[in-house]
């Protein structure tokens, strides 16, 4: 389990599929995030892990970057990624299932980011950075389908950007049939998402005339966060 902000479904789930709940996995402190842990932990005896820097509910082991953890055979690589949080953290494996997998809380979204609760611009763009750089085919599994939404700031962004289009069409036939949107990919979020693609000429382009003044002063990713944040 990852990120339980409520353990009633957890539960729920556990009973419904006759399993046994082993791990928890989480990315950062906020209680959409931690809310379930005391319960599954207590009800479960799963043992718990989470960022060394934030103050998630103990006991824990805590993780900061490149720390490895194993659990049900499975390997993860941990990764620090400032910026939503001060410490949060996310946990990223080479291969299960045949490719590459990533959990990025609420770093990474498709199509978007996370707002700046603790991090500054510079340590999120830094932190997006990094992530853009694991393997393309990597599985983006994030914490909110916060998708359509961002989609439509994209495309005020980008508005002329092929795959953005096709994506969105993607996602709305997805959800209109009640599905999910994620996992996104690497790959996909490369060529879609604005917060990765900041200083492209389109995007450069669109933040001049968003706030000319602004993009000389604090910068394309500070100034497209903040766009963002206006944004309805």
């Amino acid at each position: 389990m990852v990120d339980p902000g409520d353990a009633a479904p957890v539960l729920q789930a556990l009973q419904q599929e006759d399993l046994e709940l082993r791990s928890i996995l989480v990315t950062h402190h906020h209680a959409d995030h931690t809310g379930g842990i005391h319960t599954l932990r207590d009800t479960t005896g799963a043992q718990v892990w989470g960022p060394a820097r934030e103050s998630i509910p103990a006991p824990y082991q805590p993780l900061a970057q490149g720390q490895q953890l194993t659990c049900l055979g499975l390997s993860f690589e941990v990764l620090d990624v400032p910026g939503h949080t001060a410490g949060h953290i996310a946990f990223y494996s080479a291969d299960i299932e045949g490719a590459p997998l990533l959990f990025c809380g609420d770093t990474l979204f498709s199509a978007g980011c996370g707002r700046l609760f603790e991090g500054t611009p510079e340590q999120m763009e830094d932190s997006l950075r990094r992530l853009a750089m694991l393997p393309a085919a990597t599985r983006v599994c994030c914490t909110h389908e916060y998708t359509l939404s961002n989609l439509r700031f994209a495309l005020a962004v980008d508005p002329d950007n092929t795959d953005l289009l096709a994506y969105q069409a993607h996602c709305q036939a997805l959800r209109d049939r009640g599905l999910p949107t994620l996992p996104s990919s690497i790959d996909l979020e490369r060529r879609i998402n604005p917060f990765l693609r900041a200083s492209a000429p389109p995007i450069l382009a669109a933040l001049h005339a968003f706030d000319a003044a602004g993009l000389a002063h604090d910068g394309a990713f500070a100034t497209l966060r903040r766009w963002k944040n206006e944004y309805r």
